[in-house]
């Protein structure tokens, strides 16, 4: 996760390459339901910037990665698009109706789907980091995203300058001990 880019352009083929590869992760049903808006003009990603409180964050020390990212992915799904897969004669549920959705796996697909991004972005030599939206009124309008898509969040993306870390990494790793478990559920000891 970079916070910190030059302001080199990346060629659009690149771009679209990084953006299709976010098309391509899992897709319960084959749903397609997800959609990204690619941003590289300048005014739009320091509007998007401006909606996200930069000016705070640069505030605080940290450098301006959003408005100096010279891309933006937008990824955004559409809930209503897995509603209308799943209401198609092979996906019904036994009493004819659609499935009781157990986990919204469009918000599932979403995270699949940010991180084929990234990592697309690294595999084009390229740094890349993801800002969440939840706290961006206005987005959608500037955008112009419908109504029926909802915007998950951003992945910026560029050529990475060394940047000030977050101070949630001096909380370091938990153990593996306590979060990989082999054949059954275990309780971390110590």
């Amino acid at each position: 996760m970079v916070r910190n880019y030059s302001d080199d352009p990346v060629a659009e083929d690149v771009l679209a390459r990084i953006a299709e590869a976010g098309l391509r992760g899992p897709s319960a049903g084959f749903s397609q339901g997800m959609a990204v808006v690619v941003v590289t003009d300048h005014a739009t990603r320091l509007g998007i910037a401006e909606l996200a409180g930069e000016n705070e964050y640069v505030a605080h020390g940290f450098d301006p990665w959003i408005s100096r990212a010279p891309a933006h992915i937008v990824l955004c799904v559409s809930e209503a698009a897995y509603h209308r897969r799943y209401q198609e004669p092979d996906k019904l549920d036994e009493d004819g109706k659609e499935i009781e959705w157990p986990i919204p796996y469009w918000w599932v697909d979403a995270g699949a789907a940010m991180m084929a991004v990234l990592l697309a972005a690294v595999d084009e030599g390229l740094a890349a980091g993801f800002l969440g939206v939840h706290s961006m009124p206005g987005l959608r309008s500037l955008l112009e995203i419908p109504g029926d898509f909802t915007p998950i969040g951003i992945v910026t993306i560029g050529r990475g300058l060394e940047d000030r870390p977050s101070g949630s990494l001096q909380r370091g790793w938990r153990p593996t001990s306590d979060v990989i478990h082999w054949q059954r559920w275990r309780q971390a000891t110590g």
